[in-house]
């Protein structure tokens, strides 16, 4: 059965009179009887190096394949922003960043007046009879329960850490202070002495234990997020004298208008140059794909567990990243771009009732999470502000269905990717632009912005560019962009063209 037929079921209608008439509490427990358990599970910095994505022909992720195998694969997924509290904070609230001011790693969102009290995804679910239960990197960075609103989640469970760490750092320093996050490798420990190990375990014994149904529970996983530290297994499967490494063009950057380079203007994450003359490029995208099958073990840990708990045939199961990551294409290592390296993420969903094993190619939304999950598990409408995303359900069903929204990436304000089925048209808080076609161009080499032939094209995509573009939210910081018309400032003080890195 489809769920556009579940949706049309008498019965559904019959609930939804009964539940008017009973008291909120008890109605929450009335509503939430018979809905599906939610797995809710997010990887930080992963791009497409998928084996279902084939970013990277090597990329060994059995347990993410078996999951899409089980779902709907969602093959042009994207992000809202290429950052990690930016991109969290669209997710969790279903809001665009252009929306909230959220650009940078800071602020969180509850300590900006106009979103306080918005209800997050978490929330929601609680609001109607769910247990919500938390644990690892769901939203970005430390988020204490206020006193004078309700709580994210009832549980939270283990945090994000990176775990066991070498004496001393295993690649050069890298500019822009040496950051001790800027590190990759392996060295001698454990699995189990790894922060991710230590978060599916977590999950793992709550689902042992059994979870008031019915559940939302929250996995986040830190890796492949630098520093890319595993164990020497996950780096046997890759041995560097068979390494692919990610095809880059020598001169990709000439095409490229000079703002693109002011969106990831002085950065801890080392450019493709510094990487080639220290000798740690190869070692990176080695590093990077251990860290990836290191992760995909751990979610099959959670899968293993979710199966038997005898919650598998009736818990819907949503795996997503934050954003991409470049290893070296467009020159630089990192996110903080609009492009595909950066934009472009792995999304399934998979659950009771749901189709299996299939594709969907259209461009989709990590802001589509919100309303899809409303409608998979019969939720009222998200009171206060609206959503801004679109349900997947109707994809869900048909793969091939029109869907007439592209995806659409911010990254500070007055910077959008747009992403269409073919296209990805870039606009700048300048005014610049790049346009590549996808189709035959997939590695974005060539711009074609500047040819007048492309005008409809670029036209076409302008439209979709977001009507409300808001300034920093007030506490704005790191990686914090703006521009005046005539200055770019990059955390605080003015860009000077000449002073770029190369």
């Amino acid at each position: 059965m489809t769920f556009a037929q579940l949706k049309i079921l008498p019965l559904a209608v019959v609930l939804v009179l009964a539940c008017a008439a009973i008291p909120s509490a008890a109605r929450a427990e009335t509503e939430a009887s018979g809905r599906p358990n939610v797995l809710f599970l997010a990887i930080d910095d992963l791009n497409d190096w998928v084996g279902g994505l084939g970013g990277h022909p090597q990329a060994r992720t059995p347990n993410i394949d078996r999951l899409a195998r089980r779902g709907t694969l969602f093959t042009n997924a994207h992000t809202q922003s290429p950052l990690c509290n930016p991109s969290r904070t669209s997710i969790l609230t279903g809001l665009r960043p252009s929306t909230t001011g959220i650009y940078g790693l800071a602020p969180w969102f509850r300590s900006v007046d106009d979103f306080a009290d918005v209800v997050s995804l978490p929330q929601h679910f609680r609001d109607h009879g769910y247990t919500a239960l938390s644990t690892g990197k769901i939203y970005h960075g430390g988020y204490p329960p206020a006193p004078d609103r309700p709580r994210e989640f009832d549980t939270y469970g283990t945090p994000s850490a990176v775990g066991a760490r070498p004496p001393e750092k295993l690649i050069s320093p890298t500019p822009v202070g040496n950051h001790p996050l800027m590190d990759w490798g392996t060295f001698p420990h454990r699995d189990e002495d790894k922060g991710d190990y230590q978060v599916a375990s977590w999950a793992v014994e709550q689902l042992e234990s059994g979870i008031d149904d019915p559940f939302f529970l929250a996995v986040g996983f830190f890796l492949p997020h630098v520093p890319c530290y595993a164990t020497q297994e996950w780096f046997d499967l890759y041995p560097d004298e068979t390494l692919i490494m990610p095809r880059v063009f020598r001169g990709d950057r000439l095409d490229t208008p000079e703002f693109s380079w002011y969106l990831h203007w002085s950065l801890p994450e080392p450019r493709l140059s510094w990487m080639e003359a220290n000798g740690h490029w190869r070692s990176l995208v080695q590093s990077y794909l251990a860290s990836i099958s290191f992760v995909d073990s751990q979610v099959g840990r959670v899968l293993d567990a979710l199966d038997a708990s005898g919650h598998g045939d009736d818990t819907i199961v949503v795996l997503w990243s934050d954003h991409g990551y470049h290893l070296g294409e467009k020159a630089i290592s990192g996110k903080n771009t609009l492009w595909e390296p950066s934009t472009r993420v792995p999304l399934i969903v998979a659950g009771p009732d749901l189709p299996e094993d299939q594709r969907c190619d259209r461009p989709v939304e990590l802001l589509d999470l919100f309303p899809t999950l409303i409608d998979l598990c019969n939720l009222s409408p998200r009171p206060g502000l609206p959503l801004e995303g679109h349900s997947l359900a109707p994809l869900i069903d048909d793969p091939a269905a029109d869907r007439p929204w592209p995806a659409i990436t911010t990254h500070n304000q007055g910077n959008h990717g747009i992403r269409t089925d073919r296209w990805r048209f870039i606009r700048y808080a300048d005014g610049s632009e790049e346009l590549y076609d996808l189709e035959a161009d997939p590695e974005e080499w060539t711009n074609l912005a500047l040819d007048p032939t492309y005008e409809p094209i670029l036209a076409e995509h302008r439209r979709w560019l977001p009507a409300v573009d808001r300034p920093p939210a007030p506490g704005s910081q790191h990686r914090v962009l703006t521009f005046d018309g005539q200055t770019a400032i990059w955390e605080g003080s003015p860009i000077v063209p000449s002073e770029k890195m190369p």
